[in-house]
């Protein structure tokens, strides 16, 4: 079953920002009616409801009756301005756009939006339905909880910004249950609720994390040091209670509406479409009604009526052509013959590269310029035709290839028997090497870069459970939305090979992240074989052990109960067995998180147990029933994607399934390895780079003890030992001590702080300070290349890896110490990370091109963190693996050696 998604949104915060979003485009339509907030508002609503596709939904609205905030406190909210005429008329008309999107307006006399949101929020998190509350209110970040998240439109990029556990902590400096508690003192002077005088947004969140609570706060502050806060807390404690009950969501409101009854079936197109042309909003008439509003809407001011100011398609500006005989495709060739870039598109029929067909070729060698090609459609030639015809276009080897998500189109193209030959250009890639961080759709590219409004391709194929086959649209239609993603992308490429000279991102662009994408092509292609039946015994095996763990559970407890209801296993766990209680969450129910369970988990033996029961049991779901339902019964392998553009350091990840997750630290978790098989014939090659960051700090560091180490083959976590703990040889290095080097290692290069470090290896904050101050002495070259990072990044806000990809650190510079240290830990780590990735990328490419130059029948077909997995043909064990070690171990000259550790064998947990 699809997990759920209930998404509440605060409809008067959101109204009042499409309001001020928009308040100086002073946008008309024909009536005279101030269209802004409600553009601004759908288009939040558009983007939500396209991009997260929620199952459940509903908009939430503040009444006019008063609340029982302002039965506590009558000069509640009395200082707000009266509301814009512009909103008095647009929000009802929201209110109806909202419905016409197939979406339930809530609202309750007596509470407030954001206590509706609240109610409703903690009644599905506890059935475990996924939360999201989109709104920019600060205040709802009391709320967030492990399966609730805050959704904030993003003022600045446009989309949206996640805000979990982290991000909360990011932003209050506290986690989301003590958000309160800064609020109380901090005070809100827009909703007229004063706080604690003299103390602001960096003292609050000291003041709670010291105390705990607000209450300890206040009963503290005739002994605190600092005058102010003593002061302060005293004077103001009534104050700051009173503002405490104030700021408090409620999540008790009685009698609202089930969550279950907001299930989202999909807007009702035909109305929607014409209030959207009442409205005389162009793009999103044509979007639900495919068709422009007829009234003359009036602008007044600087702005178009368009979204973000778009232009969109005018095919009297473009010459967009359609290729279907033999004729017309040879005077395509004619043309592009001499072209030193051509730009290509595919259509098809799957959005999965492995097993779609072709259904259409676009191409374009000059900006408004374009041709659509029909393939395998009636009336259109035969795939075998149409490669034919293009053979001189893809194989002409002086011509650079350029496409947006390169992989996908390559592998279509692959798998369709065309060759593609010449340098690759892809934008997406481009997009991702300029800003890491931007959204790298070519929608979003177009109206970032060139102002355009691309033709969605909704528009064409419709969406949900409706939704057509590129193979089923007559290739009429097809050709202008085909023809325009050919002709933007080629735009796109000249704006982008320009900017990545001018960044100096050419080289890691040309001689590394291009290359890559056929590498990557390729590997998706084979795939990997998996043993299902060892999965199936596998899986019987652990519902066995699950069975059995319950059942000892429940002897334990004295009682049967539902071991996946936190409700119930709390109340087993705290009141039953009187183990003390950890925290409890709003709802006034015991926490059974992971991090509560495992701290009991030392001393009770129960705790313990039922992590052992949640391991298993995800285990089982997630991995050992998932995979073999992904095998491709075409192929009999499984086919993940590699990502190129996710990972801001340049790491590549992997989904469909994600093979970076697999996990390794528990022995059952492990077993899952023994499920990759090779082919009959072949052994599995497992081949690691031992300590590949380690090696790069070192590298970019220049510390003398640390390159001496690696140069003289010494272990690294024993020789750090040697260091801090002042010993005379390695020979008295306890594991201990080796065990808390190695935890040293791996934290201080990427800024861990002593109270971090005393927290992992169960140590006092002294002692975890002592250990940070000695390895600093001991690796002066370390700290000079935190310093020096630091500093860098604060100045050209950036950092880069030794081959030069950057990574962009917006906040290093930021007022807010938690957002600054994050962007510090950041700017540290990136380097380091960044260029390990790409080192094995390199190799990646070595090893890829070796493979078919010599026309090998071994293959690469995983690449796993620091891990490259191969099949290795039986005819070539004598000689392959010992050349790809070579090539991993000589892909990239640092000042210490690469090392990697190899294995062959029947499964990859015996070759890991």
């Amino acid at each position: 079953m699809a997990k759920k998604k209930l998404y509440l949104l605060d409809g008067m915060a959101l109204a009042y920002r499409a309001h001020f979003a928009f308040i100086n485009s002073r946008l008309k339509n024909s009536e005279g009616i101030a269209t802004g907030p409600i553009l601004g508002f759908a288009n939040t609503l558009a983007k939500l409801l396209e991009e997260e596709k929620p199952t459940h939904i509903a908009v939430a609205w503040d009444t006019h009756a008063p609340t029982f905030r302002h039965d506590l406190d009558e000069t509640y909210k009395a200082n707000r301005p009266p509301q814009p005429e512009e909103l008095k008329v647009g929000i009802p008309l929201i209110k109806e756009m909202v419905e016409k999107f197939g979406i339930d307006n809530i609202e309750q006399d007596g509470y407030e939006a954001d206590d509706i949101i609240g109610t409703i929020a903690y009644n599905a998190q506890a059935e475990h339905v996924d939360v999201y509350l989109v709104t920019p209110d600060k205040d709802f970040m009391q709320l967030v909880d492990d399966h609730i998240t805050m959704i904030k439109p993003d003022n600045k990029n446009g989309g949206f910004i996640v805000i979990d556990r982290d991000g909360v902590q990011d932003y209050f400096g506290v986690g989301p249950e003590k958000v309160i508690d800064v609020l109380a003192i901090i005070g809100d002077t827009s909703d007229n609720i004063p706080g604690v005088k003299g103390i602001g947004k960096k003292g609050a969140p000291k003041l709670i994390n010291k105390y705990g609570s607000l209450e300890k706060a206040i009963e503290q502050a005739p002994n605190m040091k600092s005058k102010r806060h003593r002061t302060g807390l005293t004077e103001y404690a009534e104050q700051a209670m009173h503002a405490k009950e104030m700021v408090s969501i409620k999540i008790d409101v009685p009698d609202v509406q089930p969550w279950e009854d907001l299930v989202w079936e999909g807007p009702d197109k035909k109305e929607l479409g014409l209030f959207f042309k009442r409205m005389e909003f162009r793009t999103l008439t044509r979007k639900y009604l495919g068709e422009e509003p007829g009234g003359q809407g009036t602008l007044f001011g600087s702005g178009g009526e368009e979204e973000n100011e778009n232009g969109s398609l005018n095919e009297e500006a473009v010459l967009y052509s359609l290729a279907v005989t033999e004729e017309d495709i040879l005077a395509v060739v004619k043309q592009l013959e001499n072209a030193k870039a051509i730009c290509f598109d595919t259509e098809t029929d799957s959005p999965d590269p492995i097993n779609a067909n072709l259904v259409g070729i676009s191409l374009s060698a000059k900006p408004e310029v374009a041709w659509y090609i029909p393939v395998n459609v009636e009336d259109a030639l035969p795939q075998e035709k149409v490669k034919e015809l293009l053979k001189p276009i893809f194989e002409n080897i002086e011509s650079t290839k350029i496409a947006h998500n390169y992989k996908f189109d390559y592998l279509i193209l692959k798998r369709a028997g065309f060759k593609i030959k010449g340098d690759i250009f892809d934008t997406m890639v481009a997009a991702y090497l300029l800003d890491a961080n931007q959204r790298l759709k070519m929608d979003s590219l177009a109206k970032k870069y060139l102002k355009y409004e691309p033709v969605p391709i909704e528009s064409l194929i419709g969406k949900g459970k409706n939704q057509k086959s590129m193979a089923d649209i007559p290739y009429k239609e097809i050709s202008s939305y085909a023809c325009e993603d050919a002709d933007i992308t080629y735009r796109l490429y000249v704006l982008f090979a320009d900017e990545l000279k001018e960044d100096e991102l050419l080289s890691i662009a040309d001689n590394l992240e291009f290359p890559l994408i056929e590498v990557l092509g390729d590997m998706e292609e084979k795939g990997v074989k998996i043993d299902v039946e060892m999965l199936e015994m596998f899986s019987e095996e652990l519902n066995s052990d699950i069975e059995k763990l319950e059942k000892e559970i429940f002897e334990k407890t004295g009682e049967e109960f539902n071991l996946n209801s936190p409700k119930q296993l709390g109340e087993v766990l705290f009141e039953k067995m009187e183990i003390p209680a950890g925290k409890k969450t709003k709802t006034g129910q015991y926490s059974t998180s992971e991090a509560v369970l495992s701290e009991l988990s030392n001393e009770y033996e129960v705790p313990a147990m039922v992590l052992d029961y949640r391991s298993l049991s995800k285990l089982k779901s997630t991995y050992v029933d998932a995979l073999p339902k992904l095998v491709n019964p075409n192929t009999g392998r499984i086919h993940t994607d590699f990502n190129q553009t996710v990972a801001a350091t340049g790491r590549l990840s992997s989904s469909n399934p994600n093979l970076q997750n697999i996990p390794i630290r528990t022995e059952r978790g492990r077993e899952i390895r023994k499920a990759f098989v090779p082919e009959d014939g072949f052994k599995l090659l497992a081949a690691d780079y031992s300590q590949v960051e380690l090696r790069v700090i070192a590298s970019i560091s220049g510390d003398q003890n640390m390159t001496e180490a690696f140069k003289n083959g010494e272990d690294i976590h024993a020789r750090t030992a040697k260091e801090i703990f002042n010993l005379d040889s390695l020979d008295e290095v306890t594991p201990n001590q080796r065990r808390k080097a190695k935890e040293v290692n791996f934290g201080i290069p990427y800024g861990v702080s002593a109270y971090g470090l005393a927290s992992r290896l169960g140590i006092s904050n002294s002692e975890g300070k002592e250990m940070i101050d000695q390895y600093f002495e001991r690796f002066p070259g370390i700290k000079t290349y935190i310093d020096d990072t630091i500093e860098y990044a604060k100045e050209h806000g950036y950092v880069s890896t030794l081959m030069g990809r950057r990574r962009y650190i917006p906040d290093i510079n930021s007022k807010n110490w938690n957002v600054r240290g994050f962007a510090e830990r950041t700017a540290i780590n990136m380097p380091i990370q960044g260029t390990a990735a790409d080192i094995i990328k390199l190799a990646m490419i070595h090893i890829h091109d070796y493979l078919l130059d010599e026309n090998l029948k071994s293959r690469m077909l995983l690449q796993v963190h620091d891990e490259l997995i191969f099949e290795i043909h039986e005819d070539e064990r004598d000689h392959v693996p010992e050349k790809i070690k070579t090539l991993m171990e000589k892909a990239y000259q640092l000042d210490v050696p690469l090392d990697v550790e190899m294995g062959l064998a029947e499964n990859w947990l015996e070759a890991h």
